[in-house]
């Protein structure tokens, strides 16, 4: 393997799928197993659940999908579906459901990034996916219905660029009558729906009219806040400076339509989390504790653009949760004048932190104990070495829920200046229901900046519904999109590049593109061919991998964006 990609900002392509997706099948099965009590009138409300009788009540996007004889997880066939293009071969069907009621959602799947998800459900939609399998694996997952849904759709699909997937035997188990089509009369899903005037507190909601509704239902990231008669509402009781999804639903004596396509709406004011000294617009560098043919450096010598220096990387140690540090022998560096020297930086106004993970990083946080192990041991570090705070980059996956304890914990310790970065991939931050995104959602108030890693990933999707390739500006700006739609504040949106062809396997860009990128989403200037709907001019910065990396190239990266950075309004 090229010395340049030892690190973790430099690992192959998608080997942060492993862990990540044991992570979700662990949950799902947690899930599942909450509801294994189903009362025994409980039944299979799918319908041709194993494919016998070829697609019949079941529809293909694109004509994606067909059935073979083998391979079969059971009976004498089974789904094959293709991606194709920008079409990731959807198979679903709509599928009678009784209201406030527990399903379970299970389905055989073979091949590559094969998806099974339910949606309409009243309530939270799920999914759950694996990468890829040679053989047959099961996924599994669970909803509870809505007080008014009486059908949900079950779907299984694949994933853009990819082969076909197989799917077998999915079933759907829970009340109901064997599955039979939703009775008529329900009316369709609003359409028109978008945000109006905006407060610290409130965002001002309109819709068009419905056919046949007699009311219509207000959602809030996913749970209904409101009931109205008419076609817009004022929805209160909002955090200042922070993002909400809406939507609604049109209601009659029949029952509830599907949910419209989201919107999201941000109320005024000042927002984002902690930070301490970091600037309104900032430059963050990781500095590698180790030598892997880039340039070697202290501390002392990253270039001054670098507003946040993530020291990478923290040890993990044979205690659940706890990380250690110590300076790589080879570096041949004290400790006296590794600490002089962050003490010299932070006089300059910079934050030093501690990154912990990578693509070799073993820290798991998946307990309370593991949690409270983990905050302790950080703190103990940002003690000793005067760190400044910590940055996420674990790349086999976290757990939301521990993760955020741990977190919250090290901030009561460390207080309001603690400086909290994280560094997921991309397929970390294309939906909010991933670990990663949740974690940053649930710890937003004291979160400084997500830089997410826009290379080793290959395609991937915007938040327009449209794929994009690596290296290109439209993969920055769409990609970025979803985070500032998602929830974040834009202050807490970074870009993450490589700082030199070396520095990763893949999706460097010129610094020129770089700066573009930032230009389109904070003033809408110097696009490409996707342009955001709105401007973001609170957008943190951009990161990358790494100081050294920059340095073996003349500092050409920081020399170039870190003044484009410092100069957005």
């Amino acid at each position: 393997m090229d010395p340049a990609i030892r690190s973790r900002h430099g690992r192959r392509p998608r080997r942060w799928l492993t862990g990540t997706i044991a992570a979700l099948a662990a949950a799902a099965l947690a899930t599942a197993g909450l509801t294994t009590s189903a009362q025994a009138a409980d039944s299979n409300q799918a319908k041709n659940s194993g494919f016998e009788s070829g697609l019949s009540d079941w529809t293909c996007s694109a004509g994606s999908g067909s059935t073979v004889g083998t391979p079969t997880h059971g009976g004498s066939a089974a789904l094959r579906a293709t991606p194709a293009g920008q079409d990731n071969a959807k198979c679903s069907q709509i599928v009678a459901v009784k209201p406030n009621s527990t399903y379970q959602l299970s389905g055989w799947v073979q091949g590559s990034y094969a998806y099974l998800g339910a949606s309409g459900t009243g309530t939270t939609d799920v999914s759950t996916w694996t990468p890829g399998s040679a053989s047959w694996q099961q996924l599994n997952t669970s909803f509870k219905t809505g007080a008014n849904t009486a059908s949900v759709t079950i779907y299984t699909h694949g994933w853009y660029g990819q082969s076909a997937y197989y799917a077998d035997d999915v079933t759907l188990v829970g009340p109901g009558d064997g599955g039979g089509d939703p009775g008529p009369g329900v009316p369709s899903a609003p359409g028109g729906l978008a945000s109006g005037t905006t407060t610290a507190s409130s965002v001002a909601l309109s819709w068009n009219t419905v056919s046949g509704a007699s009311g219509y239902n207000v959602y809030r990231d996913g749970s209904k806040v409101q009931a109205v008669s008419g076609t817009s509402a004022t929805v209160t009781g909002l955090a200042a400076s922070t993002s909400y999804q809406f939507q609604v639903t049109a209601t009659n004596a029949t029952g509830e339509s599907a949910k419209s396509p989201a919107i999201t709406a941000t109320t005024s004011g000042t927002g984002g989390g902690g930070g301490g000294n970091v600037p309104k617009h900032a430059v963050t560098g990781y500095w590698q504790n180790f030598d892997n043919g880039a340039t070697v450096q202290r501390i002392r010598d990253v270039q001054s653009q670098y507003d946040i220096i993530a020291v990478a990387f923290a040890d993990a140690t044979g205690v659940p949760g706890t990380v250690d540090f110590n300076l790589d022998p080879a570096l041949n560096y004290s400790d006296a004048d590794f600490k002089a020297d962050i003490k010299a930086k932070q006089a300059a106004g910079k934050s030093v932190i501690l990154s912990v993970g990578g693509e070799k990083g073993t820290v798991s946080v998946n307990d309370s104990a593991s949690a409270n192990n983990f905050a302790n041991s950080l703190y103990a570090q940002m003690q000793e070495f005067g760190f400044d705070g910590v940055d996420i980059d674990l790349e086999n996956g976290l757990n939301p829920t521990y993760m955020t304890q741990a977190l919250r914990s090290l901030s009561a310790k460390a207080g309001s200046k603690l400086v909290i970065t994280m560094a997921p991939q991309t397929i970390d931050m294309q939906s909010t229901s991933g670990g990663y995104f949740k974690t940053a959602l649930n710890v937003k108030d004291i979160l400084t900046v997500v830089n997410m890693q826009y290379y080793n990933s290959g395609s991937m999707l915007g938040c327009d519904g449209k794929v994009y390739s690596q290296g290109t500006v439209d993969f920055l700006t769409a990609l970025a999109c979803i985070q500032l739609e998602g929830g974040l504040a834009p202050s807490q949106v970074g870009l993450g590049l490589p700082a030199s062809t070396r520095g990763a396997g893949g999706g460097y860009v010129s610094p020129t593109i770089v700066n573009n990128a930032l230009d389109c989403l904070a003033k809408g200037t110097d696009c490409g061919s996707f342009k955001p709907s709105r401007t973001y001019p609170a957008l943190r910065g951009a990161m990358t991998w790494s100081t050294n990396w920059d340095a073996s190239n003349g500092n050409a990266w920081s020399n170039a964006v870190g003044p484009h950075v410092h100069g957005l309004p």
